[in-house]
């Protein structure tokens, strides 16, 4: 027998021994009741924790931040969102939304794409997105990273019109007290 011959002879047995060994895993039986993935018992299924975020901010503490004088949870899902009542120049709307794998960079480029105005700020020590549309004095946005993932952002808008307080001071108190309640 050849050296090539006794080669070609190994590798066929090599190869034969790994489809032998793939296959016999397939033929196994495995006891127990199939399960869906994440399911089990260690999964809560009542799901009664999922608006949370919601409650990061009392709403005494957003009509505070806001310059209104109480607050209506106006609507709790993808954003959280209160109706801000008996403000200075007309009601508003605060807005909460957290992005738990967002990033600043994304938010930037997003917001610019929307034609957007977007300056660099610092919250609580951390840099920041200051946001405005364009031609609406009366709404202002702030994004500021997570305390633990993410990003979160808080939009203050108010009646058009005059004598409301700044949206920009509204959105950044109520972005501190966000990063501050979650530390």
């Amino acid at each position: 027998m050849t050296v090539r011959a006794t080669a070609r002879t190994l590798a066929v047995c090599a190869a034969a021994v790994a489809v032998a060994a793939t296959m016999s895993g397939c033929g196994r039986t495995v006891s127990g009741t199939a399960q869906p993935a994440g399911g089990g018992s260690s999964v809560n299924m009542n799901f009664d924790k999922l608006l949370r975020e919601c409650e990061v901010v009392k709403e005494d503490d957003i009509a505070k931040a806001t310059g209104a004088q109480s607050t209506n949870s106006a609507f709790n899902g993808a954003v959280c969102m209160w109706d801000l009542l008996g403000t200075p120049g007309g009601d508003g709307m605060a807005t909460l939304n957290w992005y738990e794998m967002g990033s600043l960079p994304n938010e930037k480029q997003n917001n610019q794409r929307l034609g957007y105005t977007t300056v660099d700020i610092n919250v609580q020590g951390r840099r920041a997105l200051q946001v405005h549309r364009p031609n609406d004095p009366d709404s202002c946005g702030v994004m500021a990273p997570a305390a633990d993932t993410g990003v979160i952002g808080w939009w203050v808008n108010y009646r058009a019109g005059s004598g409301h307080p700044d949206p920009c001071e509204g959105a950044q108190k109520l972005a501190e007290l966000t990063l501050n309640l979650a530390r």
